[in-house]
């Protein structure tokens, strides 16, 4: 293999990483894109600090400002915070105590550079694994929406329109124009309506189930079992890998979602705190991670099971 072709991969890869850090931070708020900025108020970063690995290395983590308090309005464009500053000493212990909180720093998580590096590697493991095959820059693109999609439902347990929509669109136009050489295009399209209607079908049960538990509680539920976000989700994996490789990916779904919950259980145990009963667990990234497998060893799969 060509080593430029890895190097630019995995260069085109962080740089994907960089535009999905991107969108992960400014989607869930603003419903758009937007330059990159420190969390949670939307101060502009600096050019070099629009990644977040040379953030890490340059010392540019943290925003030179504080943000004001948790109780202050946390959009400073569109409102401007009025307080006057905090006197530097307080006598009196019981109004110390009723003074809002200090500033938080606005600062950078870890999933930034951990975002760019994962993204490079993927990217570079790609081309790595498969030299030369027909597919890759769509697995691309469609790795990096998938990221995006897990990325904003760990964080905010949202599965956003705005991104699910534009990818569903997506993966209909390649399935037209770029199908894979032994599937056609009704092949996507059915998996797409595989994923719809099973999915679909799961949120209403989960619907039902949420409603017997109010009934049976005698006040209503906020937590939702299964969400409609879900729903869209695996509609476009099925556009994105077809019908066949999809009823193997919702299996694939399936275990790993249970086992998912079993490890959550079980750390909650040996972290000595409660579990609450109902506590809602983004079930997206297991569609994704299903997907996933199938996309890349749909035909390793294939050969282990016999065709």
């Amino acid at each position: 293999m060509d080593v430029l072709v890895f190097l630019l991969a995995v260069m085109i890869g962080f740089l994907v990483g960089i535009l999905v850090n991107g969108l992960a931070d400014a989607l869930p708020y603003y419903r758009q894109p937007r330059l990159p900025f420190y969390p949670p108020d939307g101060e502009r970063r600096p050019p070099l600090a629009w990644s977040g690995l040379l953030a890490f290395l340059t010392g540019q983590r943290e925003s030179a400002q504080p943000a004001p308090p948790p109780d202050m309005v946390t959009d400073l464009e569109a409102h401007p915070p009025t307080r006057e500053p905090l006197p530097v000493e307080v006598e009196n212990a019981d109004e110390r105590a009723e003074l809002p909180s200090p500033p938080r720093p606005r600062r950078l998580s870890w999933r930034h550079p951990i975002v760019e590096i994962v993204m490079a590697m993927a990217f570079g493991f790609l081309v790595l694994n498969w030299p030369g095959h027909e597919r890759i820059p769509v697995w691309m693109l469609y790795i990096s929406i998938l990221a995006l999609i897990t990325i904003i439902d760990l964080e905010h347990f949202l599965i956003l329109v705005p991104v699910i929509v534009p990818a569903c669109l997506i993966a209909i136009f390649l399935a037209f124009v770029f199908p894979e050489a032994d599937r056609e295009t009704s092949d996507y399209l059915i998996g797409g309506a595989i994923g719809l209607v099973f999915f679909l079908i799961m949120f209403w049960g989960g619907g039902i189930f949420s409603g017997f538990v109010a009934a049976a509680r005698g006040e209503a539920l906020e937590e939702v079992a299964f969400g409609f976000g879900d729903v869209m989700l695996a509609t476009l994996c099925g556009l994105m890998i077809g019908w066949q490789a999809f009823i193997f990916a919702m299996l694939i779904t399936v275990f790993a979602g249970a086992a998912g919950a079993i490890i959550y259980l079980i750390g909650r145990m040996f972290s000595h705190n409660s579990y609450d009963l109902f506590t809602p667990l983004p079930y997206g990234p297991y569609i994704v991670l299903g997907t996933i497998i199938m996309m890349l060893w749909r035909d390793d799969i294939r050969q282990l099971l016999g065709g």
